[in-house]
Formats: structure tokens, C-alpha cells, sequence
């Protein structure tokens, strides 16, 4: 508790500190700022907009709380009895840095965080949008359309990815919990997107291994991961916007590519659901991971705004192809929400989430069901306070004798976020 006191004061100190760094330097090129401005931006634009000056550094952080009250159940009655009270705050370090013209850094480390309560590096990646520094004007036709990230960082599989919570930053989710089956890793990864006329292509290659090291075991398999993502981002009209992507990520080895929906050190948004009152249970507790080896996984994402009005769905399939870890999962999911006010700052709206499917090709089959309600207020463009119902079940033959069998949890929770 004293170490969780002490973050937090550094983490205060930092963020006091740090805002008047952060806004005198806020925009740099070809960005994505932390707040309400970055709502519904997936890729970073190729709009050139901002003329490059000097070397120029954005020091920001995350910060959120919350106030959890659910409730808990299965079958076998066996579930630890959870009360109505905060969690413990979770904090972000972001470094942002313009290093030359078309060129930045970005550097994540999680201060504090449900499953590293010790400061982590979450990761960091270089962004190059032009190679000047190679040479005045080298390739400026086609960096006009292309962005090159390399780093050790999450990649870009999916467009649920952008509008998750990651450990603090929790501004751009409209909810308190990412998606059942919640695609995200940090591994070291090189990516290129091309992007003209509101078309859009990525493709990339990670080296499949969440936990980074260079020893080789006699059952090493260790093989390469590969993803892209092809789609449309139009704005239609002032008040119309439609994007449709379709995501794939493919791993062929056997010690490689388990991480796509487990890699996330920052655990579940929903503390303590699901533990048994003499196992515990782990801080991932209420998602779904297979953890298969010779990973594909297929993502479709749909995003309509009209005015107000915004959707945003799933469609996942993600397959296991060795031996034993041959099963597969549907994931299906919609978002609709609707921003009032006079600068959109009020929201209402609701989620659907539902995963289903086998570990193993003809086993038993298991099923999650989420729902959440609710809504949030920007008080300014960096502070929210979002209030949610949620209601999840598990059911199914796979989950038969364990503490999933007929297992649901519902509640409400309070979360105030700030991101700048």
C-alpha cells in the first residue's frame, strides 16, 4: 500500500509538472493527441499540417479510478463475495518526441497498474512519416501515402486496438472494459501503411514473443508473426464518416503467437471477478484466450458516424492449428453511442460482446455473453467520468465442473479518467 501511495504521488507530481511542458508543445506532426481530440481516429492522418521546427519533446500521462459495485455467482457457489469500493488507480508516462521533420518517438511506461503495480515499461516505437533525414526529398512521393512504425510496442491488427483502455488511458473507451476476447500485444514489430484517397493498407511481421529473449529451448518453435489490414475511411459528408477494415494475424509456430489476446500487462478492467475463494483466480479473469499455437485470426470492423450517432462493431475469428489446440472462436460485438451537447462533451450508449467456440476442433463448446449500458461526460477535453452497467454469463458444456458453470457477475462502476 505505501509503494501504491508513493506512484501515486510521483505520478501527481509528474502530471502537475508536465502539463505546462505538455501544452506548450502539444501538437506534433502527424499525431494523435491524448483526449477528447483523439476520439475516432484510428491511423494517423497524412495530412501534413504541422510545419516542423526544432527537436521538440510532449511529456503526458494517464490516469484512472474506479468505483467498482458487483456482484457474483456460479453453480458450485464457490466465488469469492465482492464488495463496493475503489480499485486501486492506475497511472501512464507518456513521452512523445518530435526528432526531425517527419520523424517521432513515442514511449509508454505504466506507472501503476492492476497486474505491475511497480513502474513497466509497456513499450515505444519511432514513427517516420518522411526520410528527409536521408536525404531532402528521398521517396517524398511515396511518403506522402506511407507511414513506417518500428519499435517494441502493440501493433496494428484490428481496429478495436484504438478504442480500448490501455492500463490508464482509459479516455478514448467509452466503457470500463475492453472486449471479451481482447486482441492486444506488445511484441518487437515493423509495420508499414499506406494510405490515399481514404484507402487504407498495413502490412507487418512481429517476432510472435510477448516475453523478449534470445535462448533457444529443445521444443523452441519460434516463428514469425504476420499481419495487414485492408479498408475504406470516408467522410462521406460534414455530418457522414464510414469505415470498414478487415484485419489478419497469422503465427505458424507452436512457441510463438499465444500472446494476440494475452499480452496486455495491465489485466481485466473488472477486478477480482470470477476468483474462487481457494484458488483465487488470475488479474485477466472475465476475457477469453485460447492461447492456441499456429494462431490465424481474422478481424472486420465496421465504424459509421452520422452526426451524433456512432457504431462500431466486431466480427473475430481466430483458429488454432496444432494438434490439441485445434479449436476456434467467434467474436461478435456492436457499439452504439450517441454524443450530445454543444461540443459532442455528453454520451450515451450500449455494448454487445459475445465469444464462442472450443479449444479443441470438436470439444465442448463454451460461451460469454456482455452487455454494458451507460454513458459520460468530458468535463474538459483531457477529464471524463464515464458510468456503466455490466452484466456478463458464461455457459456452455466446455465450462462443465468448473467454476465458470453457470458463473455471471453484474454491477455498476464509476470511472473518472484523465489523459493529456
Amino acid at each position: 500500500m505505501k509503494t501504491s501511495i508513493k506512484i501515486l504521488l510521483i505520478t501527481a507530481l509528474i502530471s502537475i509538472t508536465g502539463i505546462g511542458f505538455a501544452q506548450q508543445n502539444r501538437v506534433l506532426q502527424f499525431d494523435r493527441l491524448n483526449g477528447q481530440d483523439g476520439l475516432n481516429i484510428f491511423e494517423t492522418s497524412k495530412e501534413d499540417t504541422v510545419a516542423f521546427e526544432k527537436l521538440k519533446a510532449r511529456l503526458g500521462g494517464d490516469f484512472a479510478m474506479q468505483f467498482q459495485a458487483i456482484t457474483q455467482g456460479n453453480d458450485l457457489g464457490n466465488l469469492v463475495k465482492l464488495g463496493d469500493n475503489f480499485n486501486l488507480p492506475t497511472a501512464n508516462l507518456n513521452i512523445d518526441v518530435q526528432l526531425e521533420d517527419g520523424v517521432k518517438l513515442h514511449l509508454r511506461t505504466y506507472l501503476s497498474a492492476r497486474h505491475h503495480e511497480e513502474a513497466w515499461v509497456k513499450g515505444g516505437h519511432i514513427q517516420m512519416d518522411k526520410l528527409d533525414f536521408i536525404k531532402p526529398g528521398f521517396l517524398e512521393g511515396f511518403m506522402k501515402v506511407a507511414t513506417i512504425r518500428i519499435g517494441l510496442d502493440e501493433f496494428n491488427y484490428g481496429d478495436a486496438h484504438f478504442r480500448r483502455t490501455d492500463n490508464a488511458r482509459a479516455i478514448y473507451n467509452p466503457f470500463v472494459g475492453n472486449y471479451i476476447m481482447d486482441a492486444f500485444s506488445t511484441e518487437a514489430f515493423g509495420e508499414l501503411t499506406l494510405q490515399k484517397n481514404g484507402l487504407l493498407a498495413v502490412v507487418g511481421v512481429t517476432n510472435g514473443k510477448l516475453n523478449q529473449n534470445v535462448v533457444i529451448n529443445d521444443n523452441s518453435d519460434n516463428k514469425m508473426s504476420f499481419f495487414g489490414k485492408l479498408g475504406v475511411d470516408k467522410q462521406v459528408n460534414d455530418d457522414t464518416r464510414v469505415r470498414l477494415t478487415g484485419s489478419w494475424y497469422v503465427n505458424k509456430g507452436t512457441t510463438t503467437g499465444t500472446w494476440l489476446y494475452g499480452g496486455d500487462r495491465g489485466g481485466s478492467r473488472y477486478y477480482s471477478v470470477l476468483h474462487d475463494q481457494v484458488d483465487g483466480g488470475s488479474d485477466f479473469e472475465g476475457r477469453v484466450n485460447a492461447r492456441f499455437t499456429e494462431l490465424t485470426a481474422i478481424q472486420f470492423n465496421p465504424f459509421v458516424k452520422l452526426k451524433g450517432l456512432e457504431f462500431f462493431g466486431i466480427y473475430e475469428i481466430a483458429s488454432g492449428g496444432a494438434d490439441g489446440n485445434d479449436g476456434s472462436f467467434t467474436q461478435l460485438a456492436g457499439e452504439l453511442l450517441y454524443r450530445f451537447g454543444s461540443t459532442d462533451q455528453l454520451y450515451v450508449g450500449g455494448r454487445y460482446n459475445a465469444v464462442k467456440g472450443a479449444s479443441v476442433d470438436g470439444g465442448p463448446e463454451v460461451e460469454v455473453n456482455r452487455i454494458n449500458l451507460g454513458g459520460g461526460w468530458f468535463l474538459t477535453k483531457n477529464v471524463m467520468m464515464k458510468l456503466e452497467y455490466v452484466s456478463q454469463q458464461y455457459d456452455g458444456d466446455g465450462y462443465a465442473g468448473t467454476k465458470y458453470q453457470g458463473a455471471s457477475f453484474e454491477g455498476v462502476n464509476i470511472e473518472a479518467t484523465i489523459g493529456f
